[in-house]
């Protein structure tokens, strides 16, 4: 330890991004070791640095802390399961490496890439079914309020030809009744 650089806490919230407070904080949260002069302070290698860093990236990548404590504390990560219920099983071998990581998060997300997917298209069908179920419930109004249409044009058709009936017996009565007068 004595040839590599120590840093303080301060100095690696300027490398890294994160207020002192916040890298304390992750120091519990990730279980990091973080190694301790004599007197009990942290002091900072490259290899607590760059694990600060990966952190961040993978928050920048939309990880939770859950997801990354995993990432960090397990060489291999596989996710199974059905869409409602996502399990981790994880197997302890070796030491993770960076490339290692980087194919898993790789594969996760594109595995959360295609979920993703079939659920947009899930959710593409059902709006088709449900414009279908729209276009087909307005098709039916169309008919019924067609059907009255028909139905009221029937009615006045019948009351037009009473109406005809009507004037018709009326103009007869009339001529009868001319008749009558002029005939006489």
């Amino acid at each position: 330890m004595d040839g590599m650089k120590k840093l303080s806490i301060s100095q690696v919230s300027r490398l890294v991004g994160y207020k002192p407070h916040v890298i304390r904080f992750y120091e519990k949260e990730f279980d990091l070791e973080i190694p301790r002069n004599k007197s009990g302070h942290r002091f900072f290698t490259y290899r607590e640095v760059e694990t600060l860093k990966y952190i961040k990236q993978l928050q920048d990548k939309g990880l939770t802390n859950g997801q990354i404590k995993v990432i960090l504390k397990t060489p291999e990560v596989a996710v199974s399961g059905n869409s409602d219920i996502k399990e981790i099983a994880v197997t302890h071998t070796a030491p993770v490496k960076e490339e290692q990581t980087s194919r898993l998060l790789h594969e996760l997300m594109q595995k959360f890439s295609d979920e993703i997917k079939e659920g947009l298209t899930g959710i593409n069908d059902n709006i088709r079914d449900l414009a279908d179920e729209i276009r087909a419930r307005d098709k039916d109004i169309l008919i019924c309020e067609n059907a009255k249409l028909k139905m009221d044009i029937k009615r006045k058709a019948y009351e037009v030809a009473e109406l005809r009936e009507q004037l018709k017996k009326e103009r007869s009565r009339k001529k009868t009744l001319l008749g009558k007068l002029f005939y006489r």
